[in-house]
Parts: structure tokens; sequence; C-alpha cells
């Protein structure tokens, strides 16, 4: 494993100065993260908010759209103007439920499914530690899991 020098910064010994010295880090790269996902999305032709939604939508089973609204934690209405979105693009068809047909189902599409898998690839881009060896990324992923408590989505 190659060594490099620490970066300029906090002394070792300054317990605050390094925590927001990391905290500072954690934030750029949470940023970095976001604005190469947001524009890989945006190359599909979906916002965050769309490319969430299809995520969260299961190609084997159709889902009313109240159960997605649960899934992403929102107001229906909100859903309704993503699922719109969806349903424009060809990613997603709003079908009669068969066991009720007061209510309708959200269906993906076959290029909904194709869309969605690569939605799956963006969102778990890890270009940005490709300087990283096994160990090190090892390392980082205990890390964050004890900072995190385990509190973060695993996917």
């Amino acid at each position: 494993m190659t060594q490099r020098a620490a970066p300029a910064g906090a002394h070792p010994g300054d317990r605050a100065g390094l925590a927001e010295e990391v905290v500072r880090r954690l934030v750029h790269v949470a940023s970095a993260v976001r604005h190469h996902r947001d524009a890989d999305l945006a190359g599909l032709g979906l916002t965050p908010a769309t490319a969430r939604a299809l995520d969260e939508l299961d190609p084997d089973r159709p889902l009313p759209a109240r159960d997605l609204a649960e899934q992403l934690r929102c107001d229906r209405s909100n859903v309704t103007a993503l699922i719109d979105r969806l349903e424009c693009a060809g990613l997603v068809e709003r079908r009669v439920d068969p066991t009720d047909r007061r209510q309708k189902t959200l269906v993906v599409t076959e290029a909904g499914r194709q869309v969605r898998d690569r939605v799956r690839q963006v969102m778990s881009d890890s270009r940005l530690l490709d300087p990283l060896t096994t160990d090190e990324l090892a390392i980082l992923r205990e890390l964050v899991w004890k900072v995190s408590d385990g509190g973060c989505p695993q996917d």
C-alpha cells in the first residue's frame, strides 16, 4: 500500500479540528457523488426523484401508487407527478388492478426495466473510490459504517 502524506490541516492531536476537517471532506465527497449521479441520471432523461421512483418499483410486481408513495415517504400528489413523467417517457404504465378494478397499479415497461438497470448502475457508481486499494476500501467501509451506526440505507 502506497503511503501518502497526510493532508495539511488540523494537527493530529486536535480532535475537534480533525473532526471538523473530516466532516468538511465527507460533505465534499457527498457533493461530488451527487454531482456525478445527477449528471448521469440526466443523461438517462431522469431527475433524481424520477430515478428513485423507478428504482423503487419492482418490475415483476405491479404496485399501487399509494404504496409507492409510502416507500418514497412522500405525498401521493408528488408521486402522481413522478409517475406522469415516467409514463410519458414510456418507462411505466398505469393499469387497472385485476384484484380491485377501482385502483390502478404501476407496471414497469420493458424500456423501464432497461433504464431501471442503468439507474441501479448509476446509483452504485464508485468512480471516486478508484484511487483506493482493496484494503483501503475495506477500511473505509468499516469506518463509514461505524460513524453511520448502520443507519444509512444499504443500497
